[in-house]
């Protein structure tokens, strides 16, 4: 793993810290000695996850549906850490539900969950950081491939990278950075027990211009780089963390 001498000390905030992808996030900056505030509706796989450490990352149940709840949170984040350094929008679901079976509640709390929520923590966290920090929104490789079934979700990724791209110039006077990191399908615990099988791996491997199998760490590579002052020349862009599978 590199190390990013600039993040120790930092106050990193990961949404949907639980478990997956954010979870190897929260490992990762905990790793650079920074301090993770992470938050998930999952609080036992939360607690867990906390407990794998002596110091430097706290866990919190929110439910970023919930206006109040993610006000407190990041209030509570500012108040005992002081100025926020980075904030990465994590949490999302990923249905897949044909066009004609999805309900208008459905498709309203799929943006709640997935784009409003990424909005009400944005709102709250840039008043309360300073020239230097980055805000990391998570995408999907998704608005590029527009997979079958899933309409609803790629609208929301496709929102998020609406967002970032004007939050980049109304938050950059400021000297805060706003990316997205866009993965591939990533072999986390819960896609490997409820989607990948033997034939997804090999679609997987096709599709990619490089084949190996992409893992959760590595994602979290991508995040390190985008939150430290290596990357510090770069806002309003998307990574696409999918081996080349959108440039094939």
């Amino acid at each position: 793993m590199t190390k990013y001498e600039d993040l120790k000390g930092k106050v990193v905030l990961v949404t949907g810290g639980a478990s997956g992808i954010g979870a190897s996030m929260v490992r990762a900056f905990q790793a650079q000695h920074a301090s993770v505030f992470f938050c998930d509706i999952d609080a036992k796989a939360g607690v867990q996850l906390e407990a794998e450490f002596e110091s430097g990352a706290a866990f919190s149940k929110v439910d970023l549906m919930v206006e109040s709840q993610v006000t407190r949170w990041i209030d509570s984040v500012a108040k005992r850490a002081g100025p926020l350094s980075v904030l990465i929008n994590n949490a999302a679901a990923d249905p897949r539900i044909p066009l004609g079976e999805t309900s208008v509640s459905e498709w309203d709390g799929l943006f709640a969950r997935n784009l409003r929520a990424y909005f009400l923590t944005c709102r709250a966290a840039a008043p309360r950081m300073g020239s230097g920090a980055a805000i990391i929104n998570f995408s999907s490789i998704t608005v590029h491939t527009g997979p079958a079934n899933m309409s609803a979700y790629v609208a929301t990724k496709a929102g998020i990278q609406g967002l970032t791209r004007s939050l980049a110039r109304e938050l950059g006077q400021r000297g805060i950075r706003v990316n997205t990191i866009s993965p591939g399908w990533i072999m986390t615990e819960r896609q490997l027990r409820q989607f990948v099988t033997s034939a997804t791996k090999r679609m997987i491997r096709k599709a990619q211009c490089v084949p190996d199998l992409i893992q959760p760490s590595e994602i979290a590579d991508v995040a390190l780089f985008l939150a430290s002052d290596a990357s510090r020349c770069i806002t309003g862009q998307e990574i696409l963390a999918d081996r080349g599978w959108a440039h094939s």
